[in-house]
């Protein structure tokens, strides 16, 4: 059997999903089922049990010799809460109880760290182990995937294998509970609904055009189907960037959704907050030399395309993955 945490969330709902769309019932999900909007995430997904995050841990210490692999992608990804007291309790301390329970039973897996971790882009964007300890993240979210890549880092004892997925920007089917932390995609589809336009931050460098600020964004789609990836070919453990290795600007992003609904763009620019301006990255990139070299050989969804499905398929009809 497979365990997913997260699985009432985004990528983890998305994740067990496309496991499903693999032949993979024997899912046991794992998350706070407790929020109604959140319910169609998982309701329509094959799996053999539901069991709440908090029970979990020693659910596995009773039921591990049941269990295939575990998949942790449940977090809290709030990047604009900063007591850091929350994520050190669901971040770390949380994750490192799994961790030592897949070690001391043998099991496999598979945990969601972050670009988050990699802050402005000081020492670059490589998945590399000889610069974690020196990242400097820019809130207590990143701060709180870092301090756990590191823990994982430093362990003699670990599961057989082990992956750490540094998400870069993920957007996608089955983030409409995320409110403000969801994807840009997904507030640009709502504001061309509302008000015919879509508004960007305008650029407070000179180096950059307003709209012109660049991200990586990859679609939740191909993380799944890096995840099965991983769990089925299992090569070096270690940490892995999660995106597409071509940054796009976010004035792409609002054409191409424009684009999907067949309307003309219509793109305005407001000031970006003055309390995060100096903490706006305004470039990220994941290096994905690691996965290839590891034998991921797929191509990645490219920005038109994703987000053409992602609005036709999905947000239109408010259809569920």
């Amino acid at each position: 059997m497979i365990v997913v945490t997260g699985a009432a969330g985004f990528i983890g709902s998305v994740v067990a999903g496309y496991l499903n769309h693999q032949n993979r019932h024997d899912l046991i999900l794992v998350d706070d089922f407790s929020r109604e909007d959140k319910k169609q995430n998982y309701s329509t997904k094959k799996f053999s049990q539901l069991i709440d995050r908090k029970k979990f841990v020693k659910w596995l210490e009773i039921n591990h010799e049941q269990l295939d692999f575990v998949i942790h992608l449940g977090a809290r990804t709030d990047t604009t809460e900063f007591n850091y007291a929350i994520f050190e309790e669901l971040n770390i301390d949380y994750s490192k109880a799994i961790f030592k329970a897949c070690t001391a039973f043998s099991i496999p897996l598979i945990y969601a760290s972050s670009a988050a971790t990699y802050g402005l882009g000081e020492l670059g964007y490589k998945d590399s182990h000889d610069i974690v300890d020196n990242l400097q993240p820019l809130n207590p979210y990143g701060r709180s995937k870092n301090e756990f890549d590191k823990w994982v880092l430093n362990q003699d004892e670990t599961p057989p294998f082990w992956a750490g997925l540094k998400f870069f920007n993920v957007y996608g089917p089955n983030e409409f509970h995320k409110n403000r932390m969801a994807s840009v995609i997904f507030h640009a589809f709502n504001q061309i609904n509302e008000n015919g336009e879509v508004k960007l931050f305008r650029s407070h460098r000179p180096d950059f055009k307003d709209g012109m600020q660049l991200r990586d964004f990859v679609y939740v789609k191909d993380v799944a189907s890096v995840v099965e990836f991983l769990m089925m070919e299992q090569p070096a453990s270690g940490l892995y960037n999660l995106g597409t290795g071509n940054a796009r600007a976010f004035y792409d992003l609002a054409v191409a959704t424009f684009n999907a609904l067949e309307l003309e763009p219509n793109i305005s620019f407001i000031d970006t907050p003055i309390d995060i301006r100096d903490k706006y990255q305004y470039f990220t990139e994941a290096d994905m030399r690691k996965l290839v070299s590891a034998g991921y050989k797929k191509a990645f969804t490219s920005l038109e395309d994703g987000v053409s499905d992602y609005v036709k398929r999905y947000l239109i009809s408010g259809k569920r993955y």
